[in-house]
């Protein structure tokens, strides 16, 4: 008679929430951006260059709005409103969509594109009205962290992280950090506000 065999376990299945895997150790002294090197970046970017005003624009938006460069070279006039001053933010990477409000810097800056760049689809194009491309992002900016004498080489995501460690300082809910930056895991928000010098300010009180 066959020995009766035991079930083996099963193993439960991971949870949705659980932490992101460690990311490897970048050569980077950080991987964000103060938010007085963002604006030496927009002055850098508005000294040089046949589009000077379009290229500070993109620097300010993704900063702003903590734009990945999919999402910058994806944005259509369609997604913007300047009467209202609202700008509809599509999220890739799963993650999720919002609306986020336009300020009077942004405001201009936008006006500016669509009288400089009429009858395109995209916010964002070439002399050609073609939307822009992802490396022609990142060159934009890494030439204005040249210009702007940053320390390291600069990448456009760095523009994005600026903008989770700028809210996380100013004392933001992380809830709400997470829903403007489109967060699908509030594990990827958290780290903004770990970092939050705001977390110690009563510490020491002389």
């Amino acid at each position: 008679m066959p020995a009766a065999t035991t079930p083996h376990p099963f193993k439960a299945k991971l949870s949705t929430h659980s932490p992101p895997p460690p990311k490897q150790k970048s050569e980077r002294d950080r991987e964000y951006l103060r938010p007085s090197e963002v604006e030496s970046l927009i002055r850098a970017a508005r000294k040089v260059g046949r589009h000077r005003i379009r290229d500070a624009a993109i620097i300010l938006l993704m900063y702003r709005h903590g734009q990945r460069t999919a999402e910058l070279v994806a944005l259509k006039w369609s997604s913007v409103d300047l009467s209202d001053g609202y700008i509809e933010i599509r999220r890739v990477k799963h993650g999720h969509d919002s609306t986020h409000p336009l300020r009077a810097r942004e405001l201009r800056a936008l006006r500016t594109l669509q009288r400089d760049y009429p009858d395109t689809q995209y916010v964002f194009v070439s002399e050609r009205k073609a939307p822009l491309s992802t490396r022609t992002v990142r060159q934009i900016v890494a030439r204005a962290g040249k210009l702007a004498g940053i320390p390291f080489p600069v990448h456009p995501h760095q523009l994005r992280h600026a903008c989770g460690y700028y809210l996380a300082s100013c004392g933001h809910d992380t809830r709400a950090i997470q829903d403007y930056l489109g967060h699908k895991n509030i594990h990827h928000t958290v780290r903004y506000t770990q970092m939050s010098p705001q977390r110690f300010e009563s510490f020491w009180t002389d």
